[in-house]
């Protein structure tokens, strides 16, 4: 498992509550969050997170996986819907994640890219 730590403080300051955000689903605070997911695993492969529109990019290594903010589906908490983008995105690239309060907990697969 590597430990992503993660800058929620800064992040939290973009939430709609506090700032305002047309998009419904909180991009700003995406954007802020995602800053911090930028790591090099042990084995040399880079570890990225973006955001375009309303789909988030997971890549590591070669690999990547998408996850869409769903606001119908996952909202109305920006937590919880980003939350959920990001599972799906792991999930996609072939990784399991887990969310904690202050750091992403990835375990990426460790198979050659096919």
């Amino acid at each position: 498992m590597i430990r992503i730590p993660l800058d929620t403080a800064a992040a939290e300051a973009h939430l709609p509550e506090k700032e305002l955000d047309g998009s419904g689903v909180g991009v700003n605070y995406v954007d802020a969050y995602l800053k911090s997911i930028k790591v090099t695993l042990p084995d040399g492969r880079k570890v990225a997170c973006k955001r375009r529109g309303l789909k988030l990019t997971l890549s590591i290594g070669e690999r990547t996986g998408e996850g869409l903010l769903r606001r119908l589906q996952h909202g109305p908490d920006v937590r919880v819907i980003l939350r959920e983008a990001l599972l799906e995105a792991a999930r996609h690239v072939g990784a399991t994640l887990d969310v904690g309060a202050d750091a992403l907990l990835l375990e990426p697969d460790t198979s050659p890219p096919s």
